[in-house]
């Protein structure tokens, strides 16, 4: 066994097997209405339903057949955002209508990495490299020019719009050790979520509004690699009673991209197996 796509209640603090593979997939994306899953493997996106035992479905994605794990469901259900490096050799997000087919570029500059809706759909978050320096970026979903909310502080990677669109979280290397910050949806200064010894990423706030969760690798992992032992946390908003839910085979690919379920009461994710 490869991949185990689950899911966990926040409440009754329970997993749950969705389906299991020998299979590499990474990032699931829970649907608006609840119904399935979206995850990525070998440069596809994939539904996977949540009401049977029925095998993952591919997504037409038109040309763009190189998607990483930076994708998402807008709130709406009606278009999915992906990050695909077919066209230009460099990651660029294109946005695909609810029937999906051809992707739409949004990006100009690259490369760049979607990461996150903002509730009302108008608008996604992701991580632009523009010289060698990562930084949070928003843009438009009908293109336009790009709004820079960090600026060279460290490596700033995975963001994600908090439920009511004011925040956007996401980490940073900028104090040493990467940990979760949040900067205002509209540009700001950014305020520090955790003061942990671990190297934290990938925060996506509930859409209740409640809670963060995230990934944490052990302190001296550099980056966001795949297959090591690492925990699930969770947290307020505002930072505080950060617990961890459970420590899994995991990382890259866990939980890359939004990943709660509509309710706000259980999220997705991947645990992985060593390779035989």
């Amino acid at each position: 066994m490869r991949s185990s796509v689950e899911t966990f209640n926040i409440r009754t603090r329970q997993h749950r097997v969705v389906w299991q593979t020998e299979r590499l997939f990474e990032a699931p994306n829970w649907s608006p209405d609840g119904h399935y899953l979206m995850l990525n493997s070998e440069g596809r996106l994939y539904r996977l339903s949540l009401e049977g035992d029925a095998e993952p479905v591919a997504v037409d994605t038109g040309f763009a057949t190189r998607c990483n794990n930076d994708h998402g469901i807008s709130p709406d259900g009606t278009c999915i955002a992906i990050s695909d490096k077919v066209e230009f050799g460099k990651t660029a997000i294109y946005v695909l209508t609810a029937g999906y087919g051809e992707p739409r570029l949004v990006t100009k500059n690259l490369p760049s990495y979607w990461h996150g809706w903002s509730p009302d759909g108008q608008r996604f978050t992701y991580c632009g490299i523009r010289d060698n320096v990562f930084d949070i970026y928003t843009m438009g979903v009908e293109a336009g020019e790009e709004r820079r909310l960090t600026f060279g502080e460290g490596r700033n990677d995975g963001p994600d719009f908090s439920g009511d669109g004011r925040w956007i979280y996401f980490n940073s290397s900028r104090s040493g050790c990467m940990q979760i910050w949040r900067v205002p949806a509209e540009g700001g200064e950014a305020e520090r979520m955790t003061d942990s010894p671990y190297g934290d990423w990938f925060p996506h706030p509930s859409p209740k509004g409640d809670k963060v969760v995230f990934l944490s690798y052990d302190g001296d992992v550099f980056d966001h690699p795949r297959d090591l032992n690492v925990r699930i946390r969770l947290m307020d908003m505002d930072g505080g009673n950060v617990e961890t839910l459970f420590d899994l085979f995991g990382g890259q690919g866990t939980m890359n991209s939004p990943n709660w379920g509509p309710d706000g009461e259980e999220f997705a994710y991947v645990r992985y197996f060593p390779e035989a």
